[in-house]
């Protein structure tokens, strides 16, 4: 079994709970996030190094967009 663990700070508890949220819709079977104050810890275990790694970068780009999203920084292009 592969495993990481990925623990991000954003400063504030609620803030961080939000994020979690709009992440938790698309964690997989192999996949715990918790929050824990201001962090954001997510664990991801596979079967393989490859999956892992698929795995570690959907969730990445995920977390950016959770992010972005949950702090208002997102620029809307519709008009």
């Amino acid at each position: 079994m592969r495993e990481a663990t990925i623990r991000t700070d954003h400063g504030d508890g609620e803030l961080a709970a939000r994020i979690a949220a709009a992440l938790a819709p698309d964690n997989t079977e192999e996949m715990a996030t918790t929050t824990h104050g201001a962090t954001v810890e997510t664990r991801i275990e596979r079967q393989t190094t490859g999956g892992l790694a698929a795995t570690v970068d959907d969730y990445v780009v995920n977390l950016a967009v959770a992010a972005d999203l949950a702090t208002e920084q997102h620029t809307d292009t519709h008009e």
